[in-house]
């Protein structure tokens, strides 16, 4: 089996800065890194790394060819990537002050203009059983989802960032639907029904330090998974990273409760980690921690 995710590639820029600059205000950064980040390329790794096969279809700009050099060391097929040598890639410049908050620019880039040819050429080429994973950070979902589900695809949709109109488009096209709890109270608010009456057969609430739920909703029955207490020094990606393991662990044939498990075990991981794709842990280091 197969894993195609239709996801964003951002270049993440990272100041430190000793306070947030005021309206007209020059302000020198005291350090300055740079990394590979999206929620898309964020789940392929995860996937990789939980040692499912990925194939990313997605695009970046004439100056993104790192991003796709470095998808690819981790083990995602980046054959689907597309090049727009005369746009800019998406990127995030994120100021982070001696507090720890921060403030993030988001440009979206060519996560916007990913053309229905290339999510058409990409699907072509998945097969019956496979999965195909979507975030709310490119164009293109409902053609993908309606591809995948005619092609015999399973369909995840991770609903973030937020955003209603978007999720309602490809909610009848959803096999799995996964949301953090504020999201989920966002979607039953905008579509006037709880979550068990939306038509998505599986659906997988996150709850931060208080772990996940599973609705299966097809058997009318739910599922507690607590979280791994640890000590949480940074929680960027770590919703990503659990979603690529849970979708890795069910393209490897694990039952739900089974992958919900070892997504939480990489999520507990990812939290003690400062940053994004480049931190995402795999199974060595899962087995090595010997979370319960």
């Amino acid at each position: 089996m197969a894993v195609w995710n239709l996801g964003s590639i951002n270049i993440d820029n990272i100041y430190h800065v000793p306070h947030f600059p005021a309206p007209g205000e020059t302000l020198s950064a005291s350090a300055h890194s740079q990394g590979l980040g999206g929620k898309g390329a964020n789940m392929s790794v995860a996937i990789a790394r939980a040692a499912a096969r990925v194939s990313h279809i997605g695009a970046v700009g004439g100056d993104g060819g790192w991003t796709v050099d470095r998808l690819m060391e981790y083990g995602v097929d980046t054959r689907r990537i597309d090049r727009i040598a005369s746009a800019a890639t998406g990127h995030a410049n994120i100021s982070v002050d001696d507090h720890g908050e921060n403030q993030i620019i988001l440009y979206p880039g060519t996560n916007l203009m990913i053309s229905n040819d290339a999510i058409n050429s990409a699907l072509s080429a998945a097969a019956a059983g496979d999965f195909l994973v979507m975030q709310n950070e490119t164009n293109g979902q409902k053609l993908a989802a309606q591809t995948a589900r005619q092609m015999g695809l399973r369909v995840v949709y991770a609903a973030a960032p937020f955003d209603a109109d978007a999720v309602s488009d490809v909610l009848s096209l959803t096999d799995l639907l996964v949301l953090n709890q504020i999201e989920a109270d966002q979607l039953q608010e905008a579509m006037g029904k709880p979550l068990d009456q939306l038509g998505v057969a599986h659906i997988v609430v996150t709850l931060g330090a208080d772990g996940c739920r599973w609705l299966d909703v097809q058997a009318g029955s739910e599922l507690r998974v607590p979280a791994i207490p640890v000590e949480a020094v940074d929680t960027t990606g770590a919703g990503d990273t659990f979603t690529g393991y849970l979708v890795a662990g069910l393209d490897r044939g694990m039952p739900m409760q089974q992958a919900l498990k070892l997504a939480t075990q990489a999520g507990a991981i990812m939290v003690t980690r400062h940053g994004t794709a480049d931190v995402i842990p795999d199974l060595k280091d899962i087995e090595d921690a010997r979370l319960s």
